[in-house]
């Protein structure tokens, strides 16, 4: 069977299990955000905080892929949650790092402005500083979103589906066709994501840019 009649004959298959990848990675970056969003704001606003976070969440992204996802087998099994709760853990360096990194790097005479039109603390993060450290956070959610759909790939391991099914079994059994067919979408899924997440921080980067003084 050629590479072309076996998409014909599985294209909706691979479609299925490309959207299924795609929500896995998205999930565990969604819960990444939720978690690492408040963690880069505490860095920020606390320099010991900043120090135990950042060397964590740098720890973690230095731990192999798959020997973390042998460790959560244990903990916590296999099946969707550990594969998310691992692609969580590595998608908390960039994000947590940006957003400490977008909040730093502002300059400090806007938030002495926002602070003499009478904003408080809170008021001036959100309508302020969190709005103008976002083409920085958004840089970390990109390349968050860009290694999740690489790593999501390895949750075939702990049975949680994706095109990782797909590239393995076409490994297993020796076939190019499923190896192409699973390798592809994975990286169309990277692209394509990264292209749209690009457009995104320029626009930010742009309004930015802006407003700036």
């Amino acid at each position: 069977m050629t590479l072309l009649e076996y998409i014909r004959d599985h294209g909706f298959q691979i479609l299925s299990v490309s959207w299924w990848h795609l929500q896995l990675s998205l999930m565990s970056v969604g819960l990444a955000l939720l978690i690492g969003l408040p963690l880069g704001i505490l860095c920020h606003a606390n320099k010991v905080a900043a120090t135990l976070v950042l060397n964590a969440v740098g720890v973690i992204y230095t731990i192999p892929t798959l020997a973390l996802l042998g460790v959560m087998i244990p903990l916590i099994g296999v099946g969707i949650v550990p594969a998310v709760v691992a692609v969580l853990l590595y998608s908390l360096l960039p994000v947590v790092q940006n957003t400490y990194t977008g909040l730093a790097t502002l300059d400090p005479n806007l938030r002495e402005v926002a602070a003499g039109l009478g904003m408080g603390r809170a008021h001036r993060l959100l309508r302020v500083e969190l709005p103008l450290a976002l083409p920085v956070i958004f840089a970390g959610v990109r390349i968050s979103v860009v290694n999740a759909i690489g790593m999501v790939t390895l949750a075939s391991l702990v049975a949680a589906g994706g095109l990782g099914d797909i590239i393995f079994r076409g490994i297993s059994t020796m076939s190019w066709n499923l190896i192409i067919c699973g390798s592809i979408p994975v990286l169309a899924l990277a692209l394509v994501s990264d292209a749209i997440l690009k457009w995104a921080e320029d626009c930010l980067g742009a309004r930015w840019a802006a407003i700036a003084p």
